[in-house]
């Protein structure tokens, strides 16, 4: 799993050196940064101009390219331990899960779930959620309507994102000992017809004004925000 980026590639080095296999440069580095990545005792390989392109598949790489091990999903079972947990009910796009799980890290919660989806692009996500899926539980789960049965069984309150839903102004906050599960819809469906059936609370977010156009990773950081705090 290649990840490819100035700022992202240090962070890793900084809280996770040990998920590094190779480490890899197109350009000159910094001498103070480059001891650090000696320290590792991985040999570093120079690449040419062409190959980094290749590698970031046209993204700006800055010259700065690490070779990770595979990324290993947090089972359901463990992620059951957790009170508050997000689930992402077939979203696809990495930008959006990364930005998610950038908040959801940064708002303290438990841990995430990529329900009614069979892969992720991992490199991606930990580009674009500035390093925070290696920082909190993440689980994949294949089936959506599943999940949401296995939750319930384990004590859940399934809240989920609805254009019909209460407005948040009008519901509470959750306590630190509440077991809640979010779950947020992707990009164009939104949450699925079968996991609304099985909501516990549907919640929405109120407009100022008749303009409805929040990016999912933006209404995300919403909820989790008011649900939370």
């Amino acid at each position: 799993m290649i990840i490819y980026g100035k700022q992202i590639v240090l962070y890793v080095l900084e809280n996770h050196p040990t998920a590094i296999e190779a480490v890899m440069f197109s350009k000159e580095i910094d001498k103070k940064i480059f001891s650090k990545f000696l320290k590792l005792g991985i040999k570093i390989e120079k690449l040419d101009n062409k190959k980094a392109q290749a590698l970031a598949k046209g993204g700006n790489h800055q010259g700065f390219f690490l070779k990770l091990k595979e990324f290993e999903y947090t089972p359901i079972t463990q992620m059951k331990q957790n009170n508050f947990i997000v689930v992402l009910d077939g979203l696809t796009d990495v930008g959006n899960i990364g930005a998610i799980t950038r908040t959801a890290y940064a708002l303290g919660i438990d841990g995430i779930v990529a329900a009614g989806v069979k892969t992720l692009n991992e490199s991606g996500v930990i580009r674009t959620s500035s390093g925070a899926m290696l920082d909190m539980p993440f689980s994949l789960y294949p089936n959506s309507v599943d999940l949401a049965n296995e939750l319930k069984q384990s004590g859940y309150a399934l809240i989920g994102a609805t254009m019909d839903g209460t407005d948040l102004k009008k519901y509470g906050t959750i306590t630190k000992d509440d077991r809640v599960a979010l779950f947020l819809g992707s990009e164009g469906e939104g949450v699925s017809k079968k996991i609304i059936s099985k909501l516990d609370l549907k919640v929405s977010i109120g407009m100022e004004n008749n303009f409805d156009s929040l990016n999912v990773s933006v209404a995300a950081g919403i909820l989790m925000y008011n649900l939370k705090k």
